[in-house]
């Protein structure tokens, strides 16, 4: 076994006990947009995962009929609702922080957000979600199992997993069928596609968002980590959007993404993931995202963009997010600091997750991403 073949990576997660079922993310998806990712992968599914294939067949015929049932009762509304003040969205790599700091955000009553059935149900949710999110609650983990972080049909959740349930293409593809190259990367950033394909992403997160208005007219706050490489089209869709940038030490992001992609491959794909090249991908895919992050962070208006280091959130989360509001002109602080204390104060017990990685590791990791170490001053971090 060659050095590049070792294992180098070695975690010490919080020990959320595996479930023999929960929801996958294609499960939410229409008839169409099911029969094309089968297709676009030769309908590699693995023996043991075709009973799970056999569910998202049949939950795709039912999440057809509840988007006709949606389109009679609230079309006219949907078409009718309008985006008042322009989305914050979060933005920063996978395992930065962002969902920390979404749930911090829309603790905020004058904010709303996505849920996890709005990004699992995106075609019906406005029909469906009063029935199942009360009566198959069960169903869901009440802990994220890469992470231990609270979950739920009603918590935050990233679009991008709403945009996949529509048929939109995404690099989240490659989680389904994580045998097969990766998908639809130029997606990340949009770089080579065709801009009527990419005017059509624009009208399907259009469509998405005045969904959630129909249910509450606020300032939607979005989170995902795709859309780093995308704030030039956003800030074209929404001229007045916000984005507040999280960064994180990137000793700590490589084994926490390389632990991230080898869980969802497990337990959300239809292959046994054999997890080739999976370092090389994590490499590559950061400074792509980073490479479009440069390039169309000049498009976007200096009020309009806020940057926070992990660290500091952590050590400072009050006086982080009260300079964040501060800078994004987003109201009164006070008026949302009290249900920040509360909510951090039941967060004092939690522990992240720790990783050791190899020096040859560590080594790659300084040299691919030195731009980020310099930029975001990580040039010294202390973290093994």
């Amino acid at each position: 076994m060659t050095e590049e073949k070792k294992p180098q990576i070695a975690a010490e997660t919080g020990g959320s006990k595996d479930r023999m079922w929960i929801p996958r993310f294609w499960n939410g998806m229409g008839i169409k947009a099911w029969w094309r990712l089968l297709v676009d992968n030769h309908f590699a599914i693995a023996p043991h995962r075709i009973p799970m294939a056999f569910i998202s067949s049949g939950l795709a015929c039912i999440n057809t009929s509840l988007w006709t049932t949606q389109c009679l009762l609230f079309n006219h509304k949907i078409r009718k609702s309008s985006i008042e003040q322009d989305p914050i969205f979060i933005v920063g790599h996978w395992r930065s922080g962002t969902t920390m700091l979404h749930e911090l955000m829309v603790l905020d009553d004058r904010h709303a957000y996505p849920s996890t059935y709005d990004c699992f149900a995106p075609n019906h949710f406005l029909c469906s979600a009063g029935f199942v999110t009360r009566c198959l609650w069960f169903l869901m983990p009440s802990k994220r199992p890469v992470d231990n972080m609270a979950a739920g049909w009603l918590r935050p959740q990233e679009d991008e997993f709403a945009m996949c349930n529509m048929g939109l293409p995404s690099p989240y593809a490659t989680i389904a069928f994580p045998n097969r190259p990766p998908q639809n990367q130029e997606y990340l950033d949009f770089d080579g596609v065709a801009p009527e394909d990419v005017q059509r992403w624009k009208e399907a997160l259009s469509w998405f968002l005045r969904c959630l208005t129909v249910r509450e007219e606020k300032r939607i706050v979005l989170k995902s980590p795709t859309h780093t490489a995308r704030m030039k089209a956003l800030t074209e869709l929404f001229p007045d959007a916000r984005f507040v940038h999280i960064v994180r030490d990137p000793y700590v992001i490589f084994p926490s993404t390389v632990s991230l992609w080898k869980r969802l491959y497990r337990d959300q794909g239809f292959q046994s993931p054999r997890y080739d090249d999976l370092e090389e991908h994590v490499f590559q895919t950061f400074t792509k995202m980073y490479n479009a992050f440069e390039r169309d962070r000049q498009h976007i208006k200096p009020s309009r963009l806020c940057e926070v280091r992990y660290e500091d959130l952590v050590k400072s989360p009050l006086e982080e997010m009260q300079r964040l509001y501060a800078k994004l002109d987003l109201g009164d602080f006070g008026r949302v600091r009290p249900t920040l204390e509360k909510h951090l104060a039941d967060l004092s017990d939690y522990k992240t997750n720790k990783y050791e990685i190899s020096h040859a590791i560590r080594d790659k990791i300084t040299k691919r991403w030195a731009p980020y170490f310099k930029r975001y001053g990580y040039e010294k971090s202390p973290t093994t």
